[in-house]
């Protein structure tokens, strides 16, 4: 554990060491408060409008979960698929360019650990940027009359996503010495994970259940509904599990070539 914890902080030191921690978390919060402005203003002008039509009917139908909190968890899970492969493709490309590699591959420590200690790294960051955005639902719950179940089951889906996200990243990461090529690989299949269920969409049969099982928008859309269902979390541990395990296969064969 305390290898895991080394190498993990030295991963935090080299991100906040540069601007690049600090660039992704202004600009992952800075679009986040865009979409939530827009949404928040668009609920506002819809609402005062119906008000002023005295239609109870469509008043009743106002939710502020459904019309600003589940879109703006959507968007900010989108800006997830292209701020986490940037914080992923540094991780192994920089050591392979700086020879660093070699020398942590040749270190008492084992493969294990070094993968475990890079991505917790990088997970620091992430539930850091996860953690920051949760201010928008604090102004709502000060403001507004959200339902709280449902929000907190929303950003848990949020963090299970970047998550995951982070464990395929670091998997694209150490399958290559250049980072932008780990940034491009990332991001594909980062965007393949959450558009395939709409593949589901088009076909029938046992083929289009697979497929809406893999999708992990599939299991998100069941935590935007406040439902945190042991199937979904299995889904998530089993894609954090996999991606870290296929990273650490990766990582052992270049160590013994």
């Amino acid at each position: 554990m305390r290898n895991v914890l080394t190498i993990a902080g030295r991963e935090i030191r080299s991100y906040f060491a540069s601007p690049v921690a600090y660039v992704l978390i202004a600009a992952y919060l800075a679009l986040a408060g865009y979409f939530f402005y827009a949404l928040i203003t668009a609920f506002n002008t819809s609402l005062q409008i119906y008000s002023m039509m005295r239609n109870p009917e469509m008043l009743s139908r106002f939710n502020l979960n459904e019309m600003v909190i589940v879109p703006l968890l959507h968007n900010m899970a989108v800006l997830l698929i292209f701020i986490v492969p940037a914080i992923t493709m540094r991780m192994f490309p920089e050591e392979k360019r700086s020879g660093t590699y070699e020398l942590l591959l040749t270190s008492p420590v084992r493969v294990g650990e070094i993968v475990l200690g890079k991505f917790a790294g990088g997970l620091v960051l992430v539930l850091l940027m996860v953690g920051l955005s949760s201010f928008f639902g604090v102004l709502l719950l000060l403001y507004g009359n959200p339902e709280v179940p449902l929000m907190v089951a929303g950003y848990l889906g949020l963090a299970l996503m970047a998550m995951a996200f982070l464990a395929i990243g670091t998997l694209i990461s150490s399958f290559t010495d250049n980072v932008v090529i780990a940034y491009v690989g990332a991001l594909f299949a980062l965007l393949v994970l959450y558009t395939i269920g709409w593949l589901g969409e088009t076909i029938q049969g046992a083929g289009a259940a697979v497929i809406k099982y893999a999708s992990i928008t599939e299991h998100f859309q069941t935590l935007l509904k406040g439902i945190i269902d042991t199937r979904d979390l299995a889904y998530f541990v089993t894609v954090l599990v996999i991606g870290i395990f296929l990273t650490q296969r990766s990582v052992e064969s270049v160590r013994w070539r």
